[in-house]
Protein backbone atom coordinates (compact mmCIF):
# COMPACT_ATOMS: atom_id res chain seq x y z
CA UNK A 1 0.00 0.00 0.00
CA UNK A 2 1.28 3.56 -0.72
CA UNK A 3 2.12 6.55 1.64
CA UNK A 4 -1.45 8.36 -0.04
CA UNK A 5 -4.06 5.41 0.58
CA UNK A 6 -7.15 6.45 2.44
CA UNK A 7 -7.67 3.83 5.07
CA UNK A 8 -10.07 3.75 8.39
CA UNK A 9 -6.81 3.33 10.29
CA UNK A 10 -5.25 6.74 9.07
CA UNK A 11 -4.72 9.19 12.52
CA UNK A 12 -7.72 11.67 11.75
CA UNK A 13 -10.24 8.98 12.22
CA UNK A 14 -9.01 7.59 15.86
CA UNK A 15 -10.55 8.60 18.73
CA UNK A 16 -9.68 11.86 19.73
CA UNK A 17 -7.25 11.15 23.02
CA UNK A 18 -5.67 8.08 20.89
CA UNK A 19 -4.05 10.48 18.32
CA UNK A 20 -0.48 10.66 18.83
CA UNK A 21 -0.21 14.38 17.65
CA UNK A 22 -3.19 15.18 20.46
CA UNK A 23 -1.65 13.24 22.99
CA UNK A 24 1.94 15.42 22.26
CA UNK A 25 -0.33 19.00 21.86
CA UNK A 26 -2.23 17.80 25.48
CA UNK A 27 0.26 15.93 27.64
CA UNK A 28 3.62 16.66 26.15
CA UNK A 29 6.60 15.13 24.28
CA UNK A 30 8.08 13.02 26.87
CA UNK A 31 4.39 11.32 27.23
CA UNK A 32 4.20 9.46 24.18
CA UNK A 33 6.06 6.34 23.25
CA UNK A 34 8.71 5.50 20.45
CA UNK A 35 6.11 3.62 18.17
CA UNK A 36 3.50 6.99 18.95
CA UNK A 37 6.45 9.25 17.57
CA UNK A 38 7.15 7.36 14.97
CA UNK A 39 3.23 7.06 13.72
CA UNK A 40 3.50 11.00 14.01
CA UNK A 41 5.82 10.94 11.24
CA UNK A 42 4.57 7.98 8.90
CA UNK A 43 0.58 9.37 9.50
CA UNK A 44 -1.16 6.27 8.79
CA UNK A 45 -0.38 3.08 9.29
CA UNK A 46 -1.46 -0.27 6.49
CA UNK A 47 -4.64 -1.40 5.39
CA UNK A 48 -5.22 -3.70 8.66
CA UNK A 49 -3.08 -1.98 11.26
CA UNK A 50 -2.97 1.60 12.66
CA UNK A 51 0.26 3.98 12.49
CA UNK A 52 0.84 3.19 16.24
CA UNK A 53 0.69 -0.80 15.43
CA UNK A 54 3.25 -0.66 12.40
CA UNK A 55 5.39 1.06 14.50
CA UNK A 56 5.56 -0.94 17.09
CA UNK A 57 6.46 -3.85 14.50
CA UNK A 58 9.24 -1.53 12.84
CA UNK A 59 10.61 -0.89 16.59
CA UNK A 60 10.51 -4.97 17.69
CA UNK A 61 12.41 -5.88 14.46
CA UNK A 62 14.97 -3.28 15.41
CA UNK A 63 15.09 -4.93 19.05
CA UNK A 64 13.13 -1.57 20.43
CA UNK A 65 16.26 0.30 19.95
CA UNK A 66 16.04 3.34 18.31
CA UNK A 67 20.19 3.12 17.50
CA UNK A 68 19.37 -0.02 15.78
CA UNK A 69 16.32 1.92 13.62
CA UNK A 70 18.98 4.64 12.69
CA UNK A 71 20.60 1.49 10.73
CA UNK A 72 17.98 0.87 8.60
CA UNK A 73 18.21 2.42 5.05
CA UNK A 74 15.22 3.36 3.31
CA UNK A 75 14.74 0.13 1.18
CA UNK A 76 14.58 -1.82 4.72
CA UNK A 77 12.10 0.42 5.73
CA UNK A 78 10.35 -0.30 2.68
CA UNK A 79 9.61 -3.75 3.36
CA UNK A 80 7.14 -3.44 6.19
CA UNK A 81 3.69 -3.71 4.25
CA UNK A 82 2.70 0.51 4.67
CA UNK A 83 6.00 1.89 4.46
CA UNK A 84 6.29 3.50 1.01
CA UNK A 85 9.40 5.87 -0.20
CA UNK A 86 8.25 8.80 1.68
CA UNK A 87 7.48 7.51 4.77
CA UNK A 88 10.97 5.69 4.77
CA UNK A 89 12.71 8.87 3.66
CA UNK A 90 10.87 10.91 6.55
CA UNK A 91 12.03 7.89 9.52
CA UNK A 92 15.39 8.12 8.00
CA UNK A 93 15.61 12.25 8.29
CA UNK A 94 14.02 11.91 11.22
CA UNK A 95 17.04 9.53 13.04
CA UNK A 96 19.92 11.28 11.37
CA UNK A 97 18.47 15.28 12.89
CA UNK A 98 18.84 13.74 16.41
CA UNK A 99 22.16 11.90 16.00
CA UNK A 100 23.29 14.95 14.53
CA UNK A 101 21.63 16.98 17.44
CA UNK A 102 23.58 14.18 19.72
CA UNK A 103 26.31 15.54 17.85
CA UNK A 104 25.94 19.22 18.37
CA UNK A 105 25.23 18.47 22.67
CA UNK A 106 28.81 16.82 22.73
CA UNK A 107 30.47 19.94 20.98
CA UNK A 108 29.19 22.20 23.12
CA UNK A 109 31.16 20.91 25.81
CA UNK A 110 34.39 21.65 23.84
CA UNK A 111 36.81 20.60 26.90
CA UNK A 112 38.06 17.40 26.35
CA UNK A 113 38.66 16.04 30.09
CA UNK A 114 38.48 12.23 30.39
CA UNK A 115 38.14 9.16 27.59
CA UNK A 116 34.38 9.57 28.29
CA UNK A 117 34.19 12.82 26.79
CA UNK A 118 36.01 11.48 23.87
CA UNK A 119 33.62 8.65 23.74
CA UNK A 120 30.87 11.25 23.97
CA UNK A 121 32.10 13.41 21.33
CA UNK A 122 32.98 10.77 18.81
CA UNK A 123 30.05 7.91 19.21
CA UNK A 124 27.60 9.50 17.55
CA UNK A 125 30.17 9.98 14.56
CA UNK A 126 31.51 6.31 14.59
CA UNK A 127 30.12 4.18 16.56
CA UNK A 128 27.80 2.10 14.86
CA UNK A 129 29.14 2.17 11.44
CA UNK A 130 29.45 -0.83 9.26
CA UNK A 131 33.19 0.18 8.32
CA UNK A 132 35.96 1.59 10.14
CA UNK A 133 37.06 5.39 9.90
CA UNK A 134 40.08 7.03 12.06
CA UNK A 135 39.40 10.95 13.33
CA UNK A 136 42.17 13.02 15.26
CA UNK A 137 40.96 15.57 17.67
CA UNK A 138 42.72 19.02 17.69
CA UNK A 139 42.58 20.35 20.71
CA UNK A 140 44.71 23.96 22.36
CA UNK A 141 46.63 23.81 25.27
CA UNK A 142 43.27 24.17 27.92
CA UNK A 143 42.01 21.15 26.17
CA UNK A 144 39.41 22.77 24.11
CA UNK A 145 38.50 21.10 20.57
CA UNK A 146 39.53 23.24 17.83
CA UNK A 147 38.12 20.46 15.11
CA UNK A 148 37.47 17.17 14.84
CA UNK A 149 39.02 15.61 11.14
CA UNK A 150 38.24 12.15 9.39
CA UNK A 151 41.93 10.95 8.50
CA UNK A 152 40.25 8.02 6.53
CA UNK A 153 37.46 6.05 5.66
CA UNK A 154 38.05 1.95 5.22
CA UNK A 155 36.52 -0.95 5.26
CA UNK A 156 35.15 -3.50 7.85
CA UNK A 157 38.74 -4.59 9.14
CA UNK A 158 40.66 -1.28 8.63
CA UNK A 159 41.97 1.84 7.44
CA UNK A 160 45.15 3.59 6.11
CA UNK A 161 46.20 6.12 8.32
CA UNK A 162 48.80 9.33 6.92
CA UNK A 163 50.50 10.03 9.63
CA UNK A 164 52.14 13.16 8.04
CA UNK A 165 48.62 14.58 7.26
CA UNK A 166 47.94 14.28 10.82
CA UNK A 167 50.18 16.52 11.79
CA UNK A 168 50.13 18.54 8.93
CA UNK A 169 46.62 19.33 9.79
CA UNK A 170 47.58 20.30 13.42
CA UNK A 171 50.35 22.64 12.61
CA UNK A 172 47.80 24.36 10.42
CA UNK A 173 45.33 24.92 13.29
CA UNK A 174 47.77 25.64 15.90
CA UNK A 175 46.93 22.61 18.36
CA UNK A 176 49.17 21.66 20.72
CA UNK A 177 48.06 18.17 21.54
CA UNK A 178 45.55 15.47 19.73
CA UNK A 179 43.76 12.65 20.50
CA UNK A 180 43.16 9.65 17.76
CA UNK A 181 39.96 7.94 17.85
CA UNK A 182 38.69 4.97 15.34
CA UNK A 183 35.53 2.44 15.36
CA UNK A 184 35.84 -1.25 15.27
CA UNK A 185 32.59 -2.28 13.67
CA UNK A 186 33.35 -5.75 15.00
CA UNK A 187 32.23 -4.67 18.22
CA UNK A 188 35.65 -5.66 19.70
CA UNK A 189 37.40 -3.12 22.16
CA UNK A 190 40.96 -4.96 22.15
CA UNK A 191 43.44 -3.15 20.01
CA UNK A 192 45.48 -5.12 17.66
CA UNK A 193 49.00 -4.85 16.87
CA UNK A 194 48.61 -2.74 14.08
CA UNK A 195 46.65 -0.10 16.11
CA UNK A 196 49.17 -0.24 18.77
CA UNK A 197 51.84 0.08 16.04
CA UNK A 198 50.60 3.30 14.68
CA UNK A 199 49.77 4.93 17.95
CA UNK A 200 53.43 4.43 18.62
CA UNK A 201 54.22 5.55 15.29
CA UNK A 202 52.25 8.63 15.88
CA UNK A 203 53.24 9.88 19.53
CA UNK A 204 56.98 9.56 18.33
CA UNK A 205 56.25 11.65 14.97
CA UNK A 206 54.32 13.77 17.56
CA UNK A 207 57.10 14.26 20.05
CA UNK A 208 59.77 15.90 17.74
CA UNK A 209 56.97 18.94 17.06
CA UNK A 210 56.25 19.22 20.54
CA UNK A 211 52.47 17.83 19.57
CA UNK A 212 51.27 15.54 22.28
CA UNK A 213 48.98 12.84 21.70
CA UNK A 214 46.62 12.50 24.58
CA UNK A 215 44.88 9.46 23.79
CA UNK A 216 44.04 6.84 21.40
CA UNK A 217 40.00 5.46 21.66
CA UNK A 218 38.74 2.51 19.92
CA UNK A 219 34.78 3.00 19.61
CA UNK A 220 31.93 0.70 19.59
CA UNK A 221 28.54 1.26 19.30
CA UNK A 222 28.27 1.05 23.36
CA UNK A 223 31.87 1.30 24.73
CA UNK A 224 35.36 2.06 24.10
CA UNK A 225 38.94 1.64 24.96
CA UNK A 226 41.25 4.15 26.00
CA UNK A 227 44.93 3.77 25.53
CA UNK A 228 45.88 6.42 28.26
CA UNK A 229 43.33 4.66 30.51
CA UNK A 230 44.87 1.09 29.90
CA UNK A 231 48.43 2.82 30.16
CA UNK A 232 49.48 2.14 26.54
CA UNK A 233 50.53 5.76 26.09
Amino acid sequence: MRDGDQTSFTIKNWAHDDRPREKLLNKGRTSLSDAELLAILIGSGSRNESAVDLCKKILARSEFSLNELGKLSVNQLMEFKGIGEAKAVTIVAALELGRRRRTEEALEKKKISSSNSVFELMQPIIGDLPHEEFWVIYLNNSNKVIDRFQLSKGGITGTLVDVRLALKKALELGATSIILAHNHPSGALSPSSADKQLTQKLKTAGESLDIKILDHLIVTEKSYFSFADEGLL
